[in-house]
């Protein structure tokens, strides 16, 4: 299961924010997840119930946002929302298209615990 390196991979990242932020606690995680990312959600969620313990994140709610799959033809240039095992373009058919969503994780916000001073 890489999902638990991935974890903890994306909590090195948030608790380099919290430091950056002088702040000793996260409350939440959102992060995009595409369906060409590799990434399973639900493997996912599983494993940051275990990677998040003892750190900065331990309290914090994780959100996980599925990305739609996006396309772009090259032959017409249109774009068009895909299905994972159907890439082809949505308006003329053809196969010559390049990703430009729908292909990453994506660490999209931080929410932090204010510092009680």
């Amino acid at each position: 299961m890489h999902e638990l390196s991935i974890c903890l991979a994306l909590l090195d990242q948030v608790h380099a924010i919290a430091i950056q932020h002088n702040s000793k606690s996260v409350c939440r995680i959102s992060v995009i997840n595409g369906p060409l990312s590799g990434v399973e959600t639900v493997l996912l969620e599983q494993a940051y119930t275990i990677a998040c313990q003892g750190t900065v994140a331990d309290e914090a709610q994780l959100e996980i946002e599925s990305e739609t799959l996006r396309v772009r033809c090259t032959i017409c240039g249109l774009e068009s929302d895909v299905v994972a095992n159907n890439l082809t373009c949505q308006h003329c058919g053809d196969w010559h298209t390049e990703i430009i969503q729908g292909d990453r994780l994506l660490l999209a916000q931080v929410e932090l615990e204010p510092n009680e001073n």
